[in-house]
């Protein structure tokens, strides 16, 4: 213990091979700033017209969680959007399943399916 004080303020001069440790810095290096390479986005839908920002985001890659409540009111409306994201999740070879008394849609990428099986009660 003294020594390793001495050694930091400066005081021991000496060293020997066995005084320092080989790091592997591999472990510890950032890999290049590299994103994730899948994002979780969240997205409202309140008309058709918001569909195009929700269907880039799923053919980029990512899973969007979309609020379609505002829809409800117009069955056309909520019709429409849903066989939209539909026809995004089929193209993408993608998912898509309703939740909370369909008020959220999740929409996933090509290799990202959706477990219809509930965890717990």
């Amino acid at each position: 213990m003294v020594k390793i004080i001495d050694t930091l303020l400066g005081k021991s001069t000496s060293h020997s091979d066995e005084d320092y440790m080989e790091l592997d810095l591999a472990s510890y290096e950032d890999h290049g700033g590299a994103g994730p390479a899948l994002l979780v986005k969240i997205a409202t839908i309140s008309d058709l017209k918001d569909t195009p920002r929700v269907k880039d985001e799923v053919y980029s890659g990512n899973i969007v969680i979309v609020d379609i409540s505002r829809l409800k009111m117009d069955k056309i409306s909520y019709e429409r959007v849903l066989k939209d994201l539909k026809e995004v999740a089929k193209d993408v070879n993608g998912d898509i399943i309703g939740l909370g008394d369909q008020r959220y849609v999740v929409l996933t990428p090509m290799s990202v399916k959706i477990s219809r099986d509930k965890i717990g009660a």
